[in-house]
């Protein structure tokens, strides 16, 4: 019994060193190759086989400025000063979330970005935990302007729709690099649920968060806050 016991705790560390280290591998080789998808792809493709998914590779120089700027205003403003975890919007979510039934989160670009290329879409602490893994080794390996692009190419945008290339294509018809400011924050403007809101038919609630996503641009100091994530 002891030996089998100690054989199955052989196997599960082996395991769990080897997830260690091929993860970590795998991040350090996107330090340099695009990823080919992202695991929510998969999933998307899983639950809605029928639905063709639009994707197209946009590298750093290939995309405007104003959506860059517009989904940290809107996603992560202390995006270029943490080190993948914003605790101080943790508290607040947590202090929220326990007066208030709507559930708020606090996850930062990084943290999304582990979430949307490496896992999977739901909420349980097991997946935070791995999430977790992942948010530390991206910090560590990454630039913060490798994780913007990662995230700005993987991200969803509408059913079938991933990647700021593709979101930009089928709202606005004009290509990443031509992004205005006001379609920009419309576009981060529909993050937290872009398959419900549309950025080319905006209602009055995405109007007014698009409006005060641009304030929010201005203050961060426009397109010179891109400084800090060389």
């Amino acid at each position: 019994m002891k030996l089998t016991l100690r054989k199955t705790l052989s196997i599960i560390t082996k395991i769990v060193i080897g997830f260690m280290l091929v993860s970590v591998f795998i991040i350090l080789l996107m330090r340099w190759v695009n990823p080919f998808g992202s695991m929510l792809m998969v999933e998307r493709k899983i639950a809605h086989w029928n639905i063709s998914q639009q994707r197209t590779w946009k590298d750093w120089d290939q995309i405007s400025d104003n959506i860059k700027i517009a989904v940290i205003a809107a996603e992560d403003q202390n995006f270029a000063d943490h080190w993948g975890f914003d605790f101080k919007a943790i508290n607040r979510a947590l202090i929220y979330n326990q007066k208030n039934r709507k559930i708020r989160g606090a996850s930062t670009i990084t943290q999304q970005v582990a979430k949307n290329i490496f896992l999977w879409p739901s909420r349980s602490w097991i997946r935070k935990g791995i999430e977790s893994w992942f948010t530390v080794w991206i910090e560590l390996i990454w630039s913060k302007q490798r994780t913007l692009e990662i995230y700005l190419n993987s991200v969803e945008w509408g059913e079938g729709i991933f990647g700021i290339e593709a979101a930009s294509r089928h709202y606005f018809n004009v290509s990443a690099n031509q992004l205005t400011p006001y379609q920009a924050s419309l576009l981060a403007a529909t993050l937290p649920n872009p398959r419900k809101w549309s950025p080319a038919n905006p209602d009055d609630k995405i109007q007014k968060k698009a409006e005060w996503i641009r304030g929010q641009m201005n203050n961060l100091g426009g397109k010179s806050y891109l400084k800090q994530l060389n």
